[in-house]
């Protein structure tokens, strides 16, 4: 059983939840046209971190925040582990370049720097909270980052009820688009460019190429190598994009899913499971509360707890059989639990790889939340996810490929 600290804190927990979806759904039904154009991407309650794009003061992983959309607040914060760049040049002075925040010329021209592969992660908070630099999803993201050695590009994706579905499933997608771009343009900054005569292109980028480049990506990205990683309702999210990722197939070329990693899936359905009537009322995430960020998600018309968003079992396109390796993680207090392990089964019915994680004595968000960040299962459950992740990261010539 979870410990009486853990109870003690879920019982907050959810009072202070209860209490925010009652005032975002009062404040909805009292003015319903009345929202913000941009889009909400945080709440003012939640406590946030700095960006911080300098291995400075024992940091090991360098942060910054980028906006890529002008009619939204779509935000990112990148982080780049000290791994990419942390190396003495050889041919280039001898001596290794010290990382400030920007891309060394030296490390954009010929073999002298290391790319990464890139992890896009989306956070939980049942749609309607969390963000991207919260300091619990910094300090998840950091972890991920160093165990995986990899750039996380964390989401910050517009919340509900002000950007009620599909907003946050178009900036999702708006990301993955964007990212396709950065490796188009990566490309042809090193040179691996086809001019109309059939030779390489030598030249980096003009100034209008230059103005759209993302240096960090550029540098030390490999987006051949791409997870999706996402919790709660962020998995939704990452399950959302691997199927159109699947569907776009060379469209989106050089960028490659080769996995995806769904912790905790936000999932739900008409017809209960087991977990769900048994454990309704568990820890932190109960199925009341769920239930009252889902109605301030989907748009009232749409509303049905069966929606596409929703439940991962209803027939939906592209077949299961064609989807990347799916790593799911569930908790044994999580009411959502049977329907992740369900979707999992169905996806090794199609022969794809898709494993369970089920840890005992876990709550939702148990590896995520910031008042279990540190705990024995947090830690293992982040070493676990990134053993998995190697498997389609670091050996060449065995990613999957669509």
């Amino acid at each position: 059983m979870p410990s009486l600290a853990v109870k003690l804190h879920s019982i907050i927990f959810k009072l202070t939840k209860r209490y925010q979806l009652h005032n975002l759904t009062l404040r909805s039904q009292s003015s319903p046209n009345n929202t913000n154009p941009l889009g909400t991407t945080s709440r003012s309650d939640e406590p946030t971190a700095a960006s911080n794009p300098t291995f400075t003061d024992g940091s090991d992983v360098a942060t910054k925040d980028i906006h890529i959309d002008p009619f939204s607040r779509l935000s990112l914060r990148i982080f780049l582990p000290e791994t990419a760049v942390n190396f003495s040049v050889a041919g280039a002075g001898g001596d290794g370049h010290v990382y400030k925040g920007y891309t060394p010329p030296e490390m954009t021209r010929g073999r002298f720097h290391k790319r990464l592969p890139v992890v896009l992660q989306f956070h939980g908070g049942g749609f309607v909270s969390g963000s991207n630099d919260s300091a619990s999803n910094d300090v998840f993201c950091r972890r991920i980052a160093k165990l995986c050695d990899v750039i996380v590009v964390a989401v910050g994706y517009r919340l509900a009820p002000e950007s009620r579905h599909p907003a946050s499933f178009d900036d999702g997608l708006k990301v993955l688009n964007w990212m396709k771009k950065q490796a188009d343009l990566s490309q042809i900054g090193n040179g691996n460019f086809n001019g109309s005569d059939g030779k390489k292109e030598g030249h980096v980028f003009d100034d209008f190429g230059l103005s759209m480049v993302e240096p960090w990506l550029a540098a030390h990205g490999d987006l051949s190598r791409c997870v999706l990683l996402g919790v709660s309702c962020g998995a939704n999210i990452a399950d959302y994009l691997a199927r159109k990722a699947v569907e776009a197939g060379k469209l989106l070329d050089p960028l490659k899913v080769v996995a995806q990693v769904l912790m905790y899936p936000f999932f739900i359905g008409s017809v209960p499971t087991k977990s769900e009537i048994k454990l309704a009322n568990s820890y932190f995430y109960d199925k009341a509360t769920c239930l009252l960020a889902w109605k301030l998600f989907l748009p009232e018309e749409e509303f049905d707890l069966d929606h596409p968003a929703a439940n991962p079992l209803i027939p939906r396109e592209p077949p299961l059989k064609y989807m990347p390796p799916t790593l799911t993680v569930v908790a044994d207090h999580d009411w959502m639990r049977d329907r992740a392990i369900a979707y999992s089964e169905e996806l090794r019915k199609a022969n794809v790889d898709a494993p369970v994680l089920d840890y005992k004595d876990a709550v939702h968000e148990f590896a995520t939340l910031d008042v279990l960040l540190q705990t024995p299962q947090a830690l293992a459950c982040a070493e676990d996810i990134a053993i998995w992740v190697k498997k389609y990261i670091s050996i060449r010539g065995h990613e999957f490929s669509y």
